[in-house]
């Protein structure tokens, strides 16, 4: 199971402190040179669709997590926002977006 990162305030570290790499459905934040094990935040605006459509979301973001997890480095704090036009994604594209930042990023091992 991965970790979630807290409050606003880490969200805002990651932010200010980290860099971002996008595709078509996603963008992502990451900051390296943490300890411990990665940890996870998820961001989805309203513009992307109602609070069904939202959650709905944020649980497809979070199984991909999860499923991929052990293939990252450990010691990344990582904020995944997603964009209005992964509203109609599949769990596969979903998947594939995130799997894609994680390459960009330089994260797998």
């Amino acid at each position: 199971m991965f970790e979630k990162l807290g409050k606003n305030p880490e969200f805002q570290k990651v932010y200010k402190q980290g860099r971002s790499k996008a595709n078509k459905y996603l963008v992502m934040y990451v900051k390296t040179g943490e300890s411990g094990p990665n940890r996870y935040g998820f961001s989805v605006s309203k513009k992307v669709g109602n609070s069904v459509v939202r959650h709905h979301i944020t649980r497809l973001l979070r199984e991909s997590v999860r499923k991929n997890d052990a293939l990252v480095k450990e010691g990344n704090r990582i904020v995944i926002v997603a964009r209005s036009q992964v509203r109609d994604c599949s769990f596969d594209v979903v998947e594939g977006a995130v799997i894609h930042l994680l390459k960009l990023h330089g994260l797998m091992k």
